[in-house]
């Protein structure tokens, strides 16, 4: 079974983590210890990132879309700390607006970006953690991915339930490999993800409960404190509890409420 994680002297890498919670796990991760391979799309913000942790950190660009660029993600911690423990996979984009507005393309996009990037990931990273019994995978996924409420950005909520999904079933088969997972699931948080955002058509209403909104680097001390204690479910809001226990209580009786129907 796997063991909460002692950050000290562990090595991790992040992707996406040029700005917002990458970059802020990183900080908080090399803090208590960690050293840390840097990863973006732009190796710029990357680099940048790993200049302010100094000699705990390298950069690297990384296209999560391409496994061969995890794949060197894999080999760059490898060659510089020798080893991996700690694997974040933390990009994401979104499509924003009516169902009947967002192409085909923008859906292939969103999931290629979204999901399959972890699936990629793990490809790569999880027979090195497997075969040295022992490490973490933290995957972020949404407050959007546990709720119902995402209707005005559904690729996005769509591949974030598949995550929360694919954590809990990766979670059950990594553990009695040594190898431990946890799941981000934010809801409101202070970064730049307005620039991944692709809208189309007249916004869409806002539905659901509203959560407060978090600094990314509340979020990169609450993901350290996670992985160092063993927690699956990470998330920024305790009211996200509540809406969990409503909803698997009686799950139509909660979208009815959402329909504004009455109260769960």
């Amino acid at each position: 079974m796997p063991r909460p994680l002692e950050l000290a002297r562990t090595v991790a890498v992040i992707t996406g983590a040029g700005s917002g919670i990458g970059r802020a796990t990183a900080h908080s991760l090399a803090r208590r210890g960690s050293r840390v391979v840097v990863t973006d799309i732009d190796r710029a913000r990357a680099a940048s990132v790993a200049g302010e942790i100094g000699d705990r950190a390298v950069a690297l660009g990384c296209d999560v879309t391409r496994a061969t660029d995890l794949e060197q993600a894999r080999d760059a911690a490898l060659e510089h700390f020798g080893q991996v423990d700690l694997v974040m996979n933390n990009v994401g984009v979104l499509a924003v607006g009516p169902l009947e507005a967002i192409p085909l393309d923008a859906w292939q996009r969103v999931v290629d970006i979204n999901l399959m990037s972890v699936v990629r990931s793990n490809l790569v990273f999880v027979p090195h953690l497997v075969a040295q019994g022992s490490g973490h995978i933290v995957n972020t996924a949404s407050t959007a991915g546990l709720l119902p409420y995402g209707f005005d950005r559904l690729p996005y909520t769509t591949t974030k339930h598949a995550i929360v999904g694919l954590s809990q079933a990766l979670a059950l088969y990594l553990a009695p490999r040594g190898v431990g997972v946890s799941c981000l699931c934010p809801a409101g948080v202070m970064t730049n993800i307005v620039e991944q955002i692709t809208f189309f058509g007249e916004p869409a209403p806002p539905a659901g409960p509203s959560f407060p909104i978090e600094a990314a680097e509340t979020l990169g001390e609450l993901v350290a404190d996670g992985v160092s204690t063993g927690r699956f479910l990470i998330t920024t809001a305790p009211e996200v509890q509540a809406e969990l226990q409503a909803l698997g209580a009686d799950m139509d009786a909660y979208l009815h409420h959402l329909m504004g129907e009455g109260s769960p």
